[in-house]
């Protein structure tokens, strides 16, 4: 059986939305694969704090994270690479001058930086864990790395901050922008490059938009059945439903697991 590089994206692949769970199926598939000796790894925009716990529950020991500028090789992280600082500093700076709140994340943990309250007020609190650190004396530019922005700016006024077409962005509620790599094919080469693999052998699993980057036409891609259509449409093979076995059913169908 030929080695395989699978990574896998998280919510809504290996993971049941309502619970936020792995599908029992899919952890089955995660450990036959490993069995059998392919690289298996998480391909997830989350940072590595936060997709550590996670990563580490489901038994792998390889993960492209951060939007693909971190990398954990056999659990020791080897790569994490910050954004632009010239760029996040100026992006910081436009957003506050425009009157939305700004928090910055400047290493891997849950806290995040601000002047103030600004940001929570406009938008309210994040829907995770977050240690918020205020300090009217706070300055961007002293900070040593900035590896993600907060701003809390709505769709229809994101206009307002002209360099935001400039930068890598997500926009996983309406509420704010988060500001962070979007580079999962890129980490997902840079991963091979560590791990001397081949593109040709890489297989990637994903269900929503953010996942389009990691579809790539050098590599197999494989949509879950529950993915947005536009996904769907760039994938190679789509397979059922993450609660109905998708996962499992893919990794029969193209030999992976017996």
């Amino acid at each position: 059986m030929k080695k395989k590089y699978i990574f896998f994206d998280i919510d809504g692949t290996l993971t049941d939305n309502a619970t936020k769970k792995i599908v029992p199926s899919a952890q089955k598939a995660l450990d036959e694969l490993q069995k059998n000796g392919h690289f298996v790894a998480i391909a997830t925009g989350r940072a590595h704090y936060k997709a550590r716990p996670f990563m580490e529950s489901v038994h792998l020991h390889n993960m492209v994270c951060c939007g693909g500028n971190a990398l954990v090789v056999n659990d020791e992280l080897i790569q994490n690479i910050p954004l632009d600082r010239e760029q996040s500093i100026a992006l910081y700076h436009q957003a506050i001058n425009a009157g939305y709140g700004v928090l910055a994340m400047l290493d891997d943990s849950i806290d995040l930086y601000g002047i103030d309250d600004t940001f929570v007020k406009q938008c309210g609190e994040r829907q995770e864990p977050t240690r918020y650190v205020y300090d009217q004396n706070f300055r961007i530019e002293d900070a040593k790395d900035i590896y993600k922005l907060y701003i809390s700016v709505p769709i229809d006024e994101e206009d307002c901050i002209p360099l935001l077409k400039e930068v890598g962005q997500l926009r996983f509620v309406d509420a704010y922008l988060t500001i962070q790599h979007d580079r999962k094919k890129d980490g997902i080469i840079d991963m091979l490059r560590y791990i001397d693999g081949k593109a040709e052998d890489v297989v990637v699993f994903g269900d929503d938009t953010n996942d389009l980057v990691m579809f790539d036409s050098q590599w197999t891609s494989i949509a879950m059945g529950n993915a947005k259509e536009v996904l769907k449409k760039k994938a190679d093979y789509v397979t059922d439903t993450n609660t109905r076995d998708g996962i499992w059913k893919a990794c029969k169908k193209f030999g992976w697991i017996a």
